[in-house]
């Protein structure tokens, strides 16, 4: 067998038993790993995967765990979702679990327990009184970071997101960092598992209140994503909290969750159980909600024509020509495209603090139209706030998943920041989706270039980090 069949087979197994997957760019690490892992054993490269495929090999299995997995985390990670977990969900769990006085929650992929104890944190903030039992599982497949995580020290780097008042009421400084204090760490345990395999006591129905998975659908198969999602979901209490990752997305209407947005993030709460304290609606499939069967369609301006006129001029650069249109008077009303094509005008044009304002107010007035998100991003981005550029487009990305031009942007920032790895993963993305990519975002969002020339600059991008789709 070959080198490049070795290493092949090697992410094959990789996927099996661990439900991960690797990026092309991988190939050379994980050759790397396979020959210094067979010559650890004492084997040929093929007799250590003849081994590794032919039956359970724990000693084996913990040290590629420990060796490929990806650790880093910190205390209070993606505050915004943690201030919708204290001022949202949990007080939301709270009331329908007065009867109980208890609230449990999962952190998965805990790697060394900073998420795990900043939700038990977050919990012991919350619980209405002290009778209450507050109980967090952390799991991870890595001993390593598990053992740390027992530890509870902490550098800290690891709490540069910690309030102050947080950090002083809850750790305490020793060696150097800082050690959670006993009263949380008494909340706290730790498991080791594997999110590939079915466990019947971890994933038992309509167990949790809270269940924290961020960061890691992006690194599994999709066979694992799916057992995965659907073990969440039934773990779930009706009325439970599922929180994932800016990178993870479960599209527009996921089987037995729906959708939140609050505190400037989204999360999802499982279907059934008492009502929520604030309801959003299901994700439009376009910028304009068709009208339901027993609403008529509002009857459009005498002028409608204008939208498809500034819209050609648009195509044809002529960026004054098209906004004296589209922001001439109307005759009826104003639709949200007409709106997100003047933002568009107004950015093209050079008039970026019109065009910031404008796409402010349509992401204000739905948190849930990625158009207007992309629209956001762009203009910051042309502004020089790149960071919260970058929060824009995969907020887009996130609400639409077929929306290829926020992933290619992603994907062109993290090259620019000097992260291959990320870029080559949206940008290989973007180019999927780019063939099915709608015609009008191409020409609200392309900066000019149509269908192919974006895909050969993708393509031009993939190439520049070393992957070849």
């Amino acid at each position: 067998m070959s080198a490049p069949a070795h290493v092949a087979r090697f992410r094959e197994l990789l996927a099996r038993l661990l439900g991960w997957t690797f990026a092309d760019d991988d190939a050379q690490p994980l050759g790397a790993m396979l020959r210094e892992r067979a010559a650890a054993n004492g084997m040929s490269a093929d007799a250590y995967l003849a081994r590794l495929a032919a039956r359970r090999w724990e000693a084996e299995s913990a040290v590629l765990i420990e060796r490929l997995s990806i650790t880093e985390t910190y205390c209070f990670r993606h505050g915004e979702q943690f201030a919708a977990l204290r001022e949202d969900a949990l007080p939301e769990r709270a009331d329908a679990r007065s009867a109980q006085r208890t609230m449990r929650m999962l952190s998965v992929a805990c790697s060394s327990g900073e998420e795990a104890y900043s939700l038990a944190i977050t919990g012991r903030q919350v619980r209405p009184d002290p009778d209450w039992i507050i109980s967090v599982t952390g799991i991870d497949a890595n001993p390593a970071v598990l053992r740390k995580a027992e530890g509870a020290w902490y550098s800290a780097w690891s709490l540069r997101e910690t309030p102050d008042g947080v950090r002083r009421r809850w750790f305490r400084p020793e060696n150097g960092g800082y050690r959670v204090v006993d009263e949380i760490r008494r909340l706290v345990r730790f498991q080791r598992a594997n999110v590939a395999e079915p466990d019947e006591a971890l994933w038992r129905p309509g167990q949790y209140d809270v269940i924290f998975c961020r960061n890691l659908l992006m690194y599994l198969t999709t066979d694992v994503t799916r057992a995965l999602v659907e073990r969440m979901t039934e773990a779930l209490v009706p009325g439970g909290y599922l929180f994932l990752g800016h990178t993870d997305s479960l599209g527009r209407d996921p089987a037995g969750l729906e959708l939140r947005h609050t505190h400037r993030t989204f999360y999802y709460r499982r279907t059934g159980g008492p009502p929520p304290a604030q309801r959003i609606a299901s994700l439009p499939t376009r910028t304009e909600p068709a009208p339901g069967p027993d609403v008529p369609e509002a009857a459009p301006p005498a002028d409608d024509n204008a939208y498809e006129q500034a819209l050609e001029l648009l195509r044809q650069e002529r960026f004054t020509d098209a906004l004296k249109l589209i922001a001439a008077p109307r005759s009826g009303p104003v639709r949200q495209r007409d709106r997100l094509l003047h933002g568009v005008l107004l950015a093209q044009s050079g008039r970026l603090d019109e065009a910031i304002a404008l796409a402010r107010r349509l992401s204000d007035e739905n948190g849930l139209n990625p158009d207007a998100h992309q629209l956001l991003g762009l203009c910051l981005e042309d502004g020089s706030a790149v960071a919260e550029a970058i929060g824009q487009y995969r907020l887009a990305a996130y609400l639409d998943p077929g929306f290829a031009l926020p992933r290619m942007r992603l994907g062109q920032l993290a090259r620019r920041q000097g992260d291959d790895r990320a870029a080559a993963g949206e940008l290989e993305r973007a180019l999927e989706l780019l063939a099915r990519e709608d015609d009008q975002r191409i020409t609200l969002f392309g900066g000019g270039f149509g269908r192919i020339a974006l895909t050969v600059v993708c393509r031009s991008e993939l190439d520049a980090c070393g992957v070849h789709p």
